[in-house]
């Protein structure tokens, strides 16, 4: 198992998955999509991914309104109401007997293009949608010891180049990130903005504490987060100070704890970033107490 924010338990449920492809379902192992997909030509389309726990899908109007924010942004026309993707995803889940401990990701690319191009005129079909649910449990072992960062030389870009906001299929950048991270011995990168202050991780959102005050970026450069945006309403609900302000690397490393955040593993505590170690306690008793005010939360999203 690989160690990071999005480590699973082993669960072989997943070899005999059914995954829905435009309503209609197939075995994990044939289900498949032309090699004329505009996702998979250049990156053509947008996404969302969130857990399922008691048969509830967690915060699923607001992943499903960033998922058609993202698509008008990009032009994609998506031709069924938001229910009736709930309708798939449902059915997607019954066909496979999930409840509880589930993880969803919906995809849905610009279409299939008469050839390769990236000129959307060329696209020959609808929307393709696919939805994969898979068993998918957070292990204890990242949120007992932590993961470490890596200050990665690729920044995040500007709102006039590729919004960072936008969830899209085009992660190249947070690879690139993410392999510089890898190659130095680290789990995840911290990525910078483009005026050197500290935006966010290459797949999370980055938190620090220092004192009795919770910092995040101003969000200006980064994904908006689900979890990120519950955690800060967790802050202001629960008389906890939380800064949503610029801050630098300086002030990161002097930080008493740091925690990054996730659709998949919910807050995830840092140990070291760039080879200095954060904090004393793993997880810290900033991160803890929020940890459990968000579980607290899903559960109440999930009865």
């Amino acid at each position: 198992m690989i160690h990071g924010t999005h480590n699973a338990i082993e669960d072989e449920r997943n070899e005999d998955v059914l995954i829905s492809i435009n309503g209609e379902l197939f075995h994990r192992s044939e289900a498949k999509i032309s090699v004329f997909d505009s996702g998979y030509l250049v990156g053509d389309g947008v996404w969302e991914a969130f857990r399922v726990h008691n048969g509830s899908m967690v915060f699923i109007e607001d992943h499903l309104n960033r998922l058609w924010q993202s698509a008008k942004v990009i032009g994609i026309n998506l031709p069924f109401p938001k229910a009736e993707l709930i309708d798939q995803i449902q059915r997607t889940l019954d066909a496979n007997r999930m409840k509880d401990y589930i993880h969803v990701r919906v995809m849905i690319t610009r279409g299939v293009k008469k050839t390769p191009s990236q000129d959307p005129r060329l696209t020959i079909s609808g929307p393709n949608v696919v939805i994969i649910a898979e068993h998918k449990q957070a292990s204890s072992d990242t949120k007992n010891t932590g993961v470490n960062l890596f200050t990665s030389t690729f920044r995040r870009g500007s709102p006039d180049y590729l919004d960072p906001r936008l969830n899209c299929h085009s992660k190249l950048h947070e690879v690139q990130a993410l392999m510089q991270a890898l190659e130095a011995g680290a789990d995840e990168a911290l990525m910078l903005d483009p005026q050197g202050f500290v935006s966010t991780c290459n797949a999370t959102n980055f938190f620090m504490v220092k004192g009795d005050e919770v910092w995040t970026s101003t969000g200006a450069y980064c994904m908006n987060g689900i979890t990120r945006g519950k955690v800060i309403q967790l802050c202001e609900s629960n008389d906890i100070k939380c800064l949503q302000k610029n801050f630098s690397l300086f002030d990161v490393y002097g930080a008493d704890e740091a925690f990054v955040t996730g659709t998949f593993g919910g807050l995830t505590p840092v140990t070291k970033i760039d080879g200095k170690s954060i904090g004393n306690d793993i997880p810290g008793k900033m991160t803890t107490k929020l940890s459990t005010l968000y579980q607290e939360l899903v559960l109440r999203q999930s009865n």
